[in-house]
C-alpha cells in the first residue's frame, strides 16, 4: 500500500476513533444522569409522607432559622429536609402574636406573624372541596386548599421552587381578634352564628366576607421567605389581557417564542426553561393566572422562577385549559429532568403520590377525586404534546440540559 493510502486511511480511521469516543461519552453521560434522574425519583417518593412532628432534636435551631438557611438562588427547600415535619408543625400550631390585613394583591389574605417572629401569609376557606368553579379559568376566589396541593405537587415534580404550605385551623375570636391591629379588626363582622372578615384588597367586599364555622375557621399557611431575598416581580411573557376581545400577542403570533428568545433573561440562562417548567405545573393544577411572577432580585436572570400564590387553581376538574402550556408547545423546548421526572409519573402514579404527600395536612383530604383524576388527565396532555414537538424537530432539539449544581453551604 502506497504511503499516500495509508495516510488517508489513518485519517478515515481516526475520525472514525473520534465520532466514536465522542457518541459513547454522551451516551454514557446521558445514561449517568437519567440513572441520577431516576435515583433523585425514588428518593422524593420514599419521602413523600410529611408527618408534622415537633420534634427537632439533633438541632438547638428553631424551626424558622432552618427553613430561612434552606434558600438559595435555585430551591427553597433541599432535596432532603428530614426537618420539613418540625417546619410545618410550627407553621401549623404556634401561636399567633399579630394579625393584619394581607400584601397588596387583589385576594383576600390575612398577614400573621407567629411565635418567633415569623411571617406566614393566611388564606382562608372560601369553597368547599366539591364545589365547582365555573366561568373563565382564572375565575372565582382564591382557593386556600389549591396553595396546599400545588406546594405537594411542586415536591413530586422535584422543582422545589414553592414557599411552604400548611393546612391550618384558626379560632377567630380567642386566636386572631386580640392580637389584631385595628385596619383587620374592622372589618370583622358576625354573619348568623359565624364569624367572618373580609379583610383588605383589591376585591374584597363587606358583602363578600370570609366566614368562619362558628369562630373556627379553616386555611392555609405560607411561609414568608426570608427578608435577606428580597423578591423582583416580573410580568409573564405569556401573561393574559384578561380584557374581552383584546388578545395577547402569544395568542395569535405562532413565532412569539422567537421574540421571547431576544429578551433579557430569556435570551441565555435557565429563566426560559423554568418558564416552561412552570406552564407545565400551572397546566396540572389549572393555574391560569399567572399574569406576573417573582424572582430574587439582581439575579440577572439566574435564580428561579418562584411558584408564589397558587391559590387560582383547581377549581374545575373538567376543564384543561391547554393556552396554559402555549410556553411549551411554542418553544418546543423542555429539561431533559422535567421530561424524565413526567415519564416516571404517568399510569396512575401522580395522583397516588400526591394523595400520599398530603395525607398527613391537618385539612386533609386536601382534594377532591376529581382533582386528583384530572392530574393524571393532563398529564398524558402534557407528554403527548412534547412528543408531537419531538416528532416534529427531533429529540436533540427539544429535550434541553439543565443541570445546575446546588449549594446548601
Amino acid at each position: 500500500m502506497k504511503l499516500k493510502q495509508r495516510v488517508v486511511l489513518l485519517a478515515i480511521l481516526l475520525v472514525i476513533f473520534i465520532f466514536t469516543k465522542v457518541f459513547l461519552i454522551d451516551n454514557l453521560d446521558t445514561s449517568a444522569a437519567n440513572r441520577e434522574d431516576q435515583r433523585a425519583f425514588h428518593r422524593m417518593m420514599a419521602s413523600l409522607r410529611v408527618e408534622l412532628d415537633p420534634r427537632l432534636d439533633h438541632t438547638l435551631q428553631s424551626p424558622w432559622e432552618i427553613a430561612a438557611q434552606w434558600v438559595v438562588p435555585r430551591e427553597v427547600y433541599p432535596e432532603e429536609t428530614p426537618e420539613l415535619g418540625a417546619v410545618m408543625h410550627a407553621m401549623a400550631t404556634k401561636k399567633i402574636i399579630k394579625a393584619d390585613v394581607g400584601y397588596k394583591g387583589t385576594q383576600l389574605k390575612a398577614l400573621l406573624i407567629l411565635e418567633g417572629g415569623q411571617k406566614v401569609v393566611f388564606k382562608p376557606k372560601r369553597y368547599a372541596r366539591d364545589y365547582v368553579v365555573e366561568g373563565e379559568p382564572y375565575a372565582g376566589y382564591d382557593r386556600h386548599n389549591a396553595e396546599v396541593a400545588a406546594f405537594h405537587l411542586d415536591r413530586i415534580l422535584g422543582f422545589r421552587r414553592a414557599p411552604l404550605v400548611v393546612g391550618r385551623f384558626v379560632n377567630l375570636r380567642t386566636e386572631i381578634k386580640p392580637v389584631a391591629t385595628e385596619q383587620l379588626l374592622g372589618t370583622f363582622m358576625t354573619v348568623g352564628n359565624n364569624t367572618c372578615f373580609y379583610g383588605k384588597c383589591y376585591y374584597c367586599r363587606e358583602t363578600e366576607p370570609a366566614c368562619a364555622d362558628g369562630d373556627i375557621m379553616e386555611g392555609s399557611v405560607t411561609l414568608w421567605l426570608p427578608d435577606v431575598w428580597p423578591l423582583q416581580k416580573h410580568r409573564h411573557p405569556w401573561g393574559r389581557t384578561y380584557r374581552e376581545g383584546k388578545l395577547a400577542r402569544w395568542e395569535y403570533d405562532e413565532s412569539y417564542c422567537d421574540a421571547v428568545k431576544k429578551t433579557s433573561p430569556y435570551d441565555s440562562g435557565p429563566r426560559l426553561l423554568d418558564i416552561i417548567d412552570t406552564a407545565i405545573f400551572d397546566y396540572l393544577i389549572g393555574n391560569a393566572d399567572r399574569h406576573h411572577y417573582e424572582s430574587f432580585q439582581d439575579d440577572e436572570g439566574a435564580s428561579m422562577l418562584i411558584l408564589l400564590d397558587n391559590a387560582k387553581s383547581f377549581g374545575n376538574p373538567a376543564l384543561d385549559e391547554r393556552s396554559i402550556l402555549a410556553p411549551l408547545y411554542q418553544c418546543c423546548i423542555i429539561r431533559v429532568s422535567t421530561w424524565n421526572r413526567l415519564n416516571y409519573l404517568k399510569n396512575g402514579v401522580l395522583k397516588s403520590a400526591l394523595k400520599t404527600a398530603m395525607s398527613h395536612d391537618p385539612i386533609s383530604p386536601v382534594l377532591s377525586d376529581p382533582h386528583l383524576d384530572a392530574l393524571d388527565q393532563r398529564l398524558l396532555s402534557i407528554l403527548a404534546t412534547v412528543k408531537q414537538c419531538t416528532d416534529q424537530f427531533g429529540p436533540d432539539v427539544v429535550l434541553v440540559e439543565d443541570r445546575m449544581t446546588l449549594s446548601h453551604l
